[in-house]
């Protein structure tokens, strides 16, 4: 494994899921984890987030790869109880009913990340654990855990429509694209609210519907509420994406994104 649980590469890609263990060391340590910037928005109608360092995916639009690409410097350790009180302060202060962890991967430290969510549940407040699925589908145990609390949504975001696409969006082995939907699999068959969201901003239109097909062969409700994602081109998210030589369909800048999106 790379330094600082940078991506080894193999073959087509290198492999998410052995990644997430190298980065573990780096932005896990018992109960607490890195976590760089606590803020309200207006997202969801309104929300509280926590932006957490370390993702095991390398997304060539990702907006948070700042943090992604530096986890040994980036942000502090924080308790669960630390980083429920932020959540929590800013949901009071704004009015919120919402909060979740977003910025990177948050479920790279599962203990961590459940004992943050049995803060939040304690608290009446609704949890939405957005995640690129990976970790969820290769470990149906994850799904288990998650089914122990009441108000927890799960928003996998999925990159690209078919495998293809997601190995020239993360970099990564083109057969992990099939984690992310094992994981809507998983948390369905453990009785867990649960969606896709799937970046399009790259994709052809016969990817798409053999997508949504696949989608209604585990379970129409994921078709019915078929997220469409799409590129954002904040500064940093171009400056990525022009040196990958990748360039989206369709994109919206910050000052332009549609109601429907928010």
């Amino acid at each position: 494994m790379c330094p600082a649980g940078g991506a080894e590469q193999s073959g087509r890609g290198y492999d998410p899921v052995k990644l997430a263990e190298g980065l573990r060391a780096v932005v896990c340590q018992g109960l607490r984890r890195k976590y760089y910037r606590f803020r309200g928005g207006r997202w969801y109608g309104g929300i509280a987030t926590a932006d957490c360092v370390g993702c095991n995916l390398r997304c060539v639009f990702c907006w948070g790869w700042p943090a992604r690409d530096a986890p040994r410097e980036t942000g502090r350790l924080y308790t669960p109880q630390e980083v429920f009180e932020n959540l929590k302060r800013i949901a009071e202060r704004r009015g919120y009913t919402q909060v979740r962890v977003s910025g990177n991967e948050p479920t790279l430290c599962w203990e961590h990340l459940l004992n943050v969510i049995e803060l939040i549940e304690g608290a009446n407040l609704k949890f939405i654990l957005e995640t690129n699925g990976i970790l969820i589908g290769s470990n149906k145990g994850y799904a288990r855990d998650l089914s122990k609390f009441s108000g927890v949504h799960v928003r996998v975001s999925i990159k690209g429509a078919s495998p293809e696409e997601f190995h020239l969006l993360t970099g990564a082995k083109p057969e992990a694209f099939e984690l992310q939907l094992k994981a809507l699999e998983n948390l369905l068959n453990y009785g867990v609210p649960a969606h896709p969201a799937v970046m399009l901003s790259f994709s052809e239109a016969r990817n798409v519907e053999d997508l949504k097909s696949r989608l209604a062969s585990i379970d129409e409700s994921l078709v019915s509420e078929f997220e469409e994602e799409y590129v954002f081109l904040y500064p940093h998210v171009v400056k990525q994406l022009r040196k990958a030589g990748i360039w989206p369909r369709v994109a919206y800048y910050p000052d332009g994104i549609p109601e429907e999106l928010i």
